[in-house]
């Protein structure tokens, strides 16, 4: 009994050890990568530090509606290292937050709100891609494939990949900070929206394959679109619509019946369906239209039908 209970000891011990070894397994640095004005951006590198070879990498840009927001919130970490873990190198970012006035106190009409929100978007878009340049320039450094580089976001950080991938694709003048040539690998928004002025998205160029998430209630990011003739906000639904005209591959998943939760809540619970697109879409290349809908059972039933005031009125309430 003496032996077996020696050996049961040693178990625990490598088995306590073991899971030690996977917590350290991930290391995080931290760099500065460009200088706005009185704003100093810095970038958070998570990576496995026995990881041999070339690898992929993640850039996120953390959600707050371009009001408040933390490269390193608690609530993102464990994400981070999920990839880390396998075999991505995750970078996140700061980005200047274009909207605080308005948070505190200003007040605008909705045709205001929007020229407001255009250049928040925008200044968002180009610090997206100064950490991608800075990331694209010390790729070989650090190991990252330069052709693997994969934009992703929440909330208003999933505004800008998708707005950065829009401009890209439409020779905007903002990505001539992006080396020559250069565009991501793919696009993976978490309740996102891209801003424009016309009453319809045009494309110059094919987009590179997106997942989307969204819930069609979101009251805070339009899941359809806000806006008039004048141009507006195009959320999810209208860009997989586009997609699947243009037969573009994408991977949408809805939520149905959900707000803006989903900003959130697929970082945790969505790890799978986001495994997929990495390796059918980017990986192995695979030219696919996917839509998953998701629905939670007893939930009460939450308005869909929000005009821009609406939008405004929720991302400045407190």
């Amino acid at each position: 009994m003496r032996i077996w209970g020696v050996i049961g000891v040693f178990f625990l011990f490598l088995c306590l050890g073991v899971k030690a070894h996977n917590l350290q397994k991930v290391k995080k640095q931290t760099y500065l990568y460009a200088v706005k004005g009185s704003d100093h951006l810095y970038l958070d590198k998570y990576e496995r530090e026995d990881e041999q070879g070339m690898k992929p990498c993640m850039l996120f840009l953390f959600g707050g509606g371009f009001v408040k927001g933390e490269r390193d919130d608690v609530r993102y970490i464990p994400y981070f290292h999920y990839w880390a873990e396998r075999g991505y190198v995750v970078v996140s970012i700061d980005y200047r937050l274009g909207l605080k006035a308005v948070a505190e106190g200003k007040k605008v009409n909705p045709e205001q709100f929007l020229s407001v929100l255009a250049g928040a978007v925008q200044m968002a878009v180009e610090d997206l891609y100064a950490a991608t340049d800075y990331v694209y320039t010390h790729a070989k450094e650090w190991k990252i494939d330069r052709k693997k580089i994969i934009a992703s976001g929440s909330s208003a950080g999933a505004i800008t990949v998708l707005q950065g991938e829009y401009e890209i694709c439409n020779r905007g003048n903002v990505n001539s900070i992006l080396p020559k040539g250069f565009n991501y690998a793919g696009i993976v928004a978490f309740a996102g929206a891209i801003l424009d002025t016309q009453p319809d998205l045009q494309w110059k160029r094919p987009p590179v394959p997106m997942l989307l998430f969204h819930g069609d209630a979101d009251e805070r990011v339009p899941f359809y679109k806000a806006g008039d003739e004048r141009g507006g906000f195009f959320g999810a639904n209208y860009i997989a619509r586009q997609l699947t005209h243009m037969n573009r591959p994408h991977y949408f998943c809805i939520y149905l019946n959900a707000g803006h939760e989903i900003a959130s809540i697929p970082l945790e619970e969505n790890r799978g369906e986001i495994e997929i697109f990495l390796e059918k879409f980017i990986r192995q290349k695979q030219a696919l239209i996917m839509n998953t809908e998701i629905f939670f059972l007893g939930k009460a039933e939450l308005k869909k039908k929000l005009d821009l005031m609406d939008y405004i009125n929720n991302n400045f309430k407190e």
